[in-house]
C-alpha cells in the first residue's frame, strides 16, 4: 500500500514538473499569439503596432423616423456625425447636430480595453521564455494577473460605465456638439458588446421631480466583435491552465526538486 501511494505521489510530482515547465510557457506563448492578433483588431496603436486608424461610416436609426445617425467612427473617435432626432415631448421639432473632424467625440471605452489588452501582453513579456517555476502559487499569481487585465478589457466593451444625466450634460464630449443642445436635453454615444449605441436623452421637470426619457439607436462594429471573440477565447484558455494549476495547488508541500511520498497530503 506505502509503494502504490509513493509510486502515485511520484507520478503527481513529475507531471507537476511538466505543467510547471513545459505546459505552463506553452500556454503562456499561445496566450501571447491570440492577445497580439486581438491587438491587430484594435483600430489604435497599441505594443508597438502601427494601428492604422482606418475610418468605418455606420447609419444609425430608429423608428419611426425617431433618430437618423450617420457617423464616421476612426480609432477611439467618432471624428464626424450628422444627427437627426426628435423627442416625444416635441414631435414637431427635428434637432439636427453635428459633430465636426476638429472636435471628436472620445470613445474612452476602446482605449480602456486596449489598455487592459496591453498590461496583459506585458505580464507575459516578462517572463523569460527559459525561466523555470518553482511553484504553483508562482503561477498562480502570473495567471491572477493576466485574468484580471483580460477580464477588465472585455468588461470594458461589454458594460457601459453608469453616469448620470448631470455628468453626461457636463462631459467634455458634450463640447464637441454644434449647435449646442437644449438644457433637457443630452446625448451619449457608447459601446455595448459589438454594438456601437447612440442615445438621446430628454429631461422633464413634472411637479418638481426631474424625470427623464430615453431613445436610442444602435449599428454593429466588426472589428468590435472579433475583439471580444479573442478576449474570450484568450480567457477560457487562461482559466483552463489556472485550474489545472489549482489541482496541483492542494498539495502545498509541490515544488521542484521535492519528490519524498511523505510530502504529499491525501
Amino acid at each position: 500500500m506505502v509503494d502504490s501511494e509513493k509510486e502515485e505521489a511520484l507520478t503527481l510530482q513529475k507531471e507537476f514538473e511538466w505543467v510547471l515547465n513545459e505546459e505552463v510557457h506553452a500556454v503562456l506563448n499561445q496566450l501571447h499569439t491570440i492577445l497580439l492578433e486581438c491587438v491587430n483588431r484594435f483600430p489604435l496603436p497599441l505594443c508597438g503596432n502601427d494601428g492604422i486608424q482606418k475610418q468605418d461610416k455606420f447609419i444609425l436609426t430608429a423608428p419611426p423616423d425617431q433618430i437618423k445617425c450617420v457617423i464616421s467612427l476612426t480609432g477611439d473617435s467618432i471624428s464626424h456625425a450628422d444627427m437627426n432626432f426628435k423627442v416625444q415631448r416635441q414631435q414637431n421639432v427635428t434637432y439636427k447636430v453635428t459633430i465636426q473632424n476638429d472636435n471628436p467625440w472620445k470613445l474612452h471605452q476602446v482605449q480602456d480595453a486596449g489598455n487592459h489588452l496591453q498590461q496583459a501582453i506585458l505580464h507575459i513579456d516578462n517572463i523569460d521564455k527559459d525561466y523555470s517555476f518553482r511553484s504553483s502559487e508562482e503561477v498562480l499569481h502570473i495567471l491572477g494577473n493576466i485574468l484580471g487585465c483580460l477580464q477588465r478589457g472585455r468588461t470594458s466593451l461589454i458594460v457601459p460605465r453608469k453616469r448620470t444625466i448631470d455628468d453626461l450634460m457636463k462631459s467634455r464630449n458634450m463640447k464637441s456638439l454644434s449647435p449646442n443642445l437644449p438644457e433637457d436635453l443630452a446625448i451619449s454615444f457608447y459601446i455595448q458588446s459589438h454594438k456601437l449605441v447612440f442615445a438621446v436623452y430628454q429631461l422633464t421637470n413634472i411637479h418638481g421631480t426631474m424625470k427623464f426619457d430615453t431613445y436610442q439607436a444602435e449599428a454593429s462594429v466588426p472589428w468590435l466583435n472579433e475583439v471580444l471573440v479573442l478576449f474570450t477565447v484568450a480567457l477560457q484558455l487562461c482559466q483552463q491552465l489556472k485550474d489545472k494549476i489549482c489541482v496541483f495547488a492542494q498539495y502545498k508541500d509541490f515544488t521542484i526538486g521535492s519528490r519524498p511520498a511523505s510530502s504529499i497530503a491525501y
